[in-house]
């Protein structure tokens, strides 16, 4: 189920992607040769109009094929590399914009149907279902080892077969504090699921991490007007843009001074484990995540770098600067080793998942 909800998820955000690409080439009067979901070898397509439409092997993709996307076509009507750089750049972008665009109407809808959301006393009154959540798990921490995950909800302590229930952070803290050293157990609530987890809180801990290693933060419900839902999924939509660019530029700056991003960096394999364990706390959870998802392809996909939108986008900008095009062999050249380094990145990505979390 995890699987199939994760192929569901990258699916459609990739169709999105690739479909602000190909409705800003139609408009632009660009031929768009095939529409593909996946990545060859084929396994089906339908010709309508003068575009093949196909769902392809390789899920983790998809792509819109320009005539003349190559610029070796620059001297045909129709083609990409015919049409002005301002054509193409709206072309370039629009995926960009449509993934933010679909993460809006995706808290939107969250937002009507009723979101989890940190509350503090500005928004307190609103909510309903207020409750205790684990917000970050440190590494090798007791609560990392124990198997607690983010997102559960901190019911209370089993003590022999007295249920102690909590509701405020100062409450677990305080009894976690009065037990250091000594097993407890934690009851937690994940999806529809109430578990005791046993656990050990240390008296010696990093002093940002705490004695069981967890960060918590109080939440609630709280959903909106339709109307109101629509304005409060662009805002969160732009606060969520905003701060996924800050993470990008500061992963990009750790990398460049001290060789290392700085944080823990998921490939597919993770992102179809939290997207699972999205699915199963609830529908809402899984909204927030795949709009989550949505901006961070968007956002990945402007960096310039090459192979992406954004290098694409950046040979633009410096054909316009020069006032004549950069050849193509070059620009071929420079896409296929960007291309190849990302390919590289993917895997050695993907192997630190399997090892982490299988």
């Amino acid at each position: 189920m995890t699987i199939l909800i994760f192929l569901i998820v990258i699916a459609l955000l990739v169709f999105v992607h690739e479909l602000g690409h190909f409705i800003m080439a139609k408009r632009a009067g660009m031929r768009v040769d095939e529409f593909g979901l996946g990545f060859p070898p084929r396994i089906f397509g339908f010709k309508k109009g003068e575009t093949l439409y196909s769902i392809n092997l390789l899920p983790f993709g998809g792509f819109v094929r320009i005539f003349g996307e190559d610029g070796q076509e620059a001297n045909q009507p129709r083609s990409f590399g015919s049409k002005s750089a301002g054509d193409r750049i709206k072309v370039i972008v629009a995926g960009v914009i449509m993934n933010i665009l679909f993460a809006a109407l995706l808290l939107g809808v969250g937002n009507t149907l009723g979101s989890r959301v940190a509350v503090n006393e500005d928004n307190i009154d609103q909510a309903r279902e207020v409750a205790v959540q684990i917000a970050g798990i440190a590494p090798g921490s007791p609560a990392d080892t124990a198997g607690l995950r983010v997102l559960d909800t901190v019911i209370g302590f089993k003590n022999g077969e007295e249920i102690i229930p909590t509701q405020e952070i100062d409450e677990i803290q305080k009894y976690i504090g009065n037990n250091l050293d000594r097993p407890i157990i934690l009851i937690v609530q994940r999806g529809t699921e109430l578990s005791g987890i046993e656990i050990i809180p240390r008296s010696e801990h990093p002093e940002e991490e705490g004695a069981l290693g967890i960060a918590l933060i109080p939440t609630g419900v709280i959903s909106y007007p339709w109307y109101q839902s629509i304005y409060k999924g662009i805002e969160q939509a732009g606060i969520l843009t905003a701060a996924t660019v800050q993470g990008y530029a500061s992963i990009i700056a750790n990398i460049f001074q001290s060789g290392s991003p700085g944080v823990t960096v998921s490939g597919p394999i993770g992102i179809a484990i939290f997207t699972g364990q999205a699915a199963r706390v609830g529908f809402s959870y899984l909204l927030q995540f795949t709009a989550l998802i949505s901006v961070n392809l968007a956002v990945l996909n402007i960096i310039p770098f090459p192979a992406l939108d954004g290098g694409r986008l950046l040979f633009i900008i410096i054909e316009k600067i020069r006032r004549r095009a950069i050849p193509q062999k070059v620009e071929g050249l420079v896409n296929a080793a960007g291309f190849s380094l990302l390919l590289l990145l993917m895997v050695y990505i993907t192997v630190k998942d399997v090892l982490h979390f299988l």
